[in-house]
């Protein structure tokens, strides 16, 4: 299983993506560590999707290995989030704008998510938990 956990930057994706992997026993992918990795802080529409292809493949391969992958990244663009084809997706949408003008610009608001995170709370991982159980006893 692939969960996507988007926003804007500042939303607190990694806040919550972190302790949610480590709650499921899955692994966590960071967007920030895996562009550092490669080496690749190119964040033109193409620079994107290029990251979002390198975030699906590193998912890919944990889902491969049994495991559940928890990848937090902007994913700006409907486009973007299609092209790593999660699974689940969790919106934090918690703020309204982020610290970068362009990524304000390029994000799409997307309806159709299966969690969407208005208010950050302490816990809100663990509230995710009994969401993303249900979940997959519908579709797994």
């Amino acid at each position: 299983m692939k969960i996507l956990i988007f926003g804007l930057p500042g939303s607190g994706k990694t806040t919550l993506a972190k302790p949610f992997a480590d709650l499921i026993g899955g692994v966590h992918i960071n967007a920030d560590e895996t562009r550092r990795k490669y080496d690749d802080w190119d964040f033109s529409l193409e620079g994107r999707m290029r990251q979002a292809a390198r975030m699906r493949h590193l998912a890919d391969g944990v889902v491969l290995a049994g495991k559940i992958a928890v990848a937090d990244f902007v994913a700006p663009t409907c486009e973007a989030r299609a092209q790593f084809d999660p699974d689940f997706t969790v919106w934090m949408d918690t703020i309204k704008e982020g610290r970068f003008e362009d990524t304000n610009a390029l994000f799409e608001e997307d309806a159709e998510v299966d969690y969407h995170v208005k208010g950050w709370f302490n816990d809100t991982h663990e509230l995710l938990l009994p969401v993303v159980k249900k979940w997959m006893q519908r579709n797994v």
